[in-house]
């Protein structure tokens, strides 16, 4: 391997690459749309077009695609090579500033939420110069938008552009309050990604796993995550070296991944990156789980990003860390020695405390999916209630402020660990607390809601637009103060009393948190179809057509696309379990008691016990029995779905789910009672705990 600083981003048309290729005054026209989103001149783009090509050729490249992220939460491409034809009959390698910026992939099959027929099938991707272009599997990928021929979005990375100039535009008003000369304010991501490896072999073994992601059947393993022995263990030979081809790749696509580790789970580990833009970070975490798929595959695993994948165990997240910072480089959620005293950030911590309690369900929304639901509320997840944990110092400050009593500042100063040879710690001005959804973690904020597959580009649409709406309405009341500091105490002590019921510092776990946090007023909106309604509720309309996130039209389309996702995942998991039960446990079962009786009837005759078969035969025959049953009632619950989405969401729910669950309670109970020869997938053991 190339030394790392030479190997970094070697794969990426970045800044550095277009100072050494580019015009100097192309060069400075690029970078002023970069940094403020003025037009590009075609003169300019077809220059820029013309070197980033001989730039990918000159590494391999032989195609260019516009990569994007329509609503599948997948990533997109459409291949073109670079080759044009010429007068003699051969080619040359040409690419032009048009195809650089603008391209046009059938949108047809594209999830559109009713915004556009099945037969309208133009779509338009343009380029994004915010993110740079790089090369995977010898194609150029431009980062671009897509949007539909008559100009609705249909893709997650517009929205997610409009909503950082929304939030950059009212911080931007509200610094100049204080004094600051900001031209700039960016929302930055540090999103933690977290993963499943297990053996491919294994994999090739359970349909369910290759149909659905994630386990509809199989009992627990002897041994779970009981000990806590994987937690930050040693890192075996195999998942090193996975490591290590994962982080070169990363490497080399410029992302800066940096810390990595086992998780709590058997076979679970965490691949955690620095900060970046949140465009950038959302593109990155994009691309950072398409290369865990496939160095995984050259190592023999197969990656699962699924939320849920094995019953019993920890679930996978990605945990959002989100902060604001200005372009001057001042992070806007730092405390400071002194956070009682520092005005400016404890008027940003008040917006988005007020964000957050106002717009709890957005934060849902913006990670309700069908295996999301499966995992929070346990094993480390957050629960369903959306509250925000901001630790005892600032505790003690908003407690002062609510009270109307002097603001006392903490002094944290060290731990002594009690040992001779090991110096004091400095203490950090807040715990952890890993039962919290909303987190302050010293100066910024960690969403864990999030699912690991989940694109991290719709939970920062919803906290950079409620967070700008509370600086907006900061800014206009404070810009028409005659006192400004009078008018920002006021501000900040009234705001911070009428939304403290979302501050909870205790264990979001505790059976007595659900009451508390009804009689709070907190939301608890258990599952997708309980979270799903509330997209469109009236003030959610206005919050994003106010900021130009969305439009009307927008928001509805993706509010059908989420539940249409839903309907679509549980029925397939449904189907698949039926296929599983009809085709492979049911005629192992019936097989292995087939077997019983045979030794009943060969041994009777000769008058040798046969006690333990017997009973065996009649527990594995009852199980049986009832596993054909449950079958035919999840069968029968698939015959009388609604037709209206929200309805059938419900009714998968509340039905299909159970259904599925009751089947899966009887065939785990077979797997235990069912010779390993017969059994016809690899168990949890098998799963979790290969060598």
């Amino acid at each position: 391997m190339k030394k790392v600083p030479e190997l970094f981003g070697s794969m990426v048309f970045n800044e550095a690459v277009m100072k050494e290729r580019l015009p100097k005054d192309v060069f400075k026209a690029l970078k002023k749309t970069r940094e403020t989103g003025a037009a590009l001149d075609p003169a300019v783009a077809n220059i820029v077009a013309a070197a980033m090509k001989d730039w990918a050729v000159s590494n391999g490249a032989t195609h260019y695609t516009h990569w994007f992220q329509p609503m599948t939460g997948i990533t997109a491409e459409k291949h073109d090579s670079f080759i044009s034809p010429s007068a003699d009959g051969r080619v040359i390698m040409d690419f032009s500033g048009k195809e650089l910026i603008k391209g046009e992939p059938d949108a047809s099959s594209f999830p559109s939420g009713g915004l556009r027929a099945t037969f309208e099938a133009r779509g338009y991707t343009a380029w994004d110069p915010t993110s740079d272009a790089f090369i995977k599997d010898n194609t150029l990928c431009i980062p671009t938008a897509f949007c539909s021929y008559t100009g609705e979005v249909l893709d997650k990375k517009t929205p997610l552009l409009r909503s950082m100039d929304a939030i950059s535009k009212q911080a931007v008003r509200v610094l100049k309050l204080f004094g600051k000369e900001v031209q700039r304010v960016t929302t930055t991501v540090g999103p933690e990604q977290e993963y499943f490896l297990i053996n491919r072999e294994d994999y090739a073994k359970r349909p369910d796993l290759i149909l659905t992601g994630r386990t509809l059947f199989g009992a627990r393993s002897p041994k779970g995550q009981e000990l806590e022995d994987h937690y930050f263990g040693s890192i075996r030979p195999r998942v090193k070296a996975f490591m290590e081809e994962l982080d070169e790749e990363l490497w080399k696509l410029g992302i800066y991944a940096k810390t990595e580790h086992n998780e709590v789970a058997p076979c679970q580990h965490e691949l955690a990156p620095i900060f970046s833009t949140t465009n950038i970070a959302a593109d990155h975490n994009q691309l950072t789980m398409e290369v865990m798929k496939k160095v995984a595959q050259k190592h023999g695993f197969v990656c699962l990003l699924h939320e849920k994948p094995f019953e019993g165990v920890n679930g996978s997240g990605k945990h959002n860390n989100w902060s604001i910072s200005t372009d001057t480089g001042e992070n806007l959620l730092e405390p400071g020695k002194t956070p009682a005293s520092n005005a400016q950030f404890l008027l940003f911590l008040t917006a988005v405390i007020k964000a957050v309690d106002e717009y709890q369900d957005l934060l849902r929304i913006s990670v309700a999916t069908a295996g999301n639901d499966h995992r929070l509320g346990a094993n480390e997840a957050p629960p369903a209630i959306v509250s925000m944990y901001i630790g005892d110092e600032l505790q003690a400050v908003v407690d002062a402020l609510v009270n109307g009593v002097p603001l006392q500042n903490a002094a944290l100063g060290e731990m002594d660990t009690g040992v001779l040879a090991i110096p004091n710690i400095p203490r950090d001005n807040s715990d952890r607390n890993r039962t919290s959804p909303f987190a302050f973690t010293g100066n910024k904020f960690e969403f864990r809601m999030p699912g690991s597959s989940l694109n991290i580009a719709c939970v920062n649409i919803m906290l950079n637009t409620a967070v700008a709406e509370e600086l907006r309405l900061f800014a206009d009341e404070l810009e028409s103060a005659s006192d400004f500091q009078d008018a920002l105490n006021t501000l900040v002590r009234r705001e911070i009393k009428a939304h403290q019921k979302i501050l909870f510092n205790g264990n979001g776990y505790g059976a007595e948190w659900p009451a508390e946090a009804e009689k709070r007023g907190l939301l608890n909106l258990r599952s997708t179809p309980d979270a799903i309604p509330h997209y469109t509720d009236e003030k959610n309309l206005q919050l994003f057509a106010r900021h130009g996130v969305y439009s009307e039209s927008e928001m509805r389309s993706r509010q059908e696309i989420v539940l249409a996702e839903y309907n679509k995942t549980i029925h397939i998991e449904a189907l698949t379990s039926l296929d599983l039960l009809r085709k492979s446990i049911l005629p192992a079962c019936l097989a292995y008691s087939k077997t019983l009786a045979d030794g009943i009837a060969i041994k009777s005759p000769l008058h040798l016990p046969v006690e333990a078969e017997t009973k065996l035969v009649e527990k594995v025959s009852q199980l049986t029995n009832q596993l054909y049953e449950k079958a035919e009632q999840l069968e029968t619950t698939l015959s009388s779905l609604p037709e209206e989405s929200l309805e059938a969401a419900r009714y998968y729910n509340h039905t299909v789910l159970p259904a599925m669950e009751a089947a899966r309670s009887v065939a785990d109970q077979l797997e235990l009672c069912v010779a390993r020869e017969y059994w016809p997938m690899p168990s949890y053991s098998d799963l979790l705990f290969y060598i």
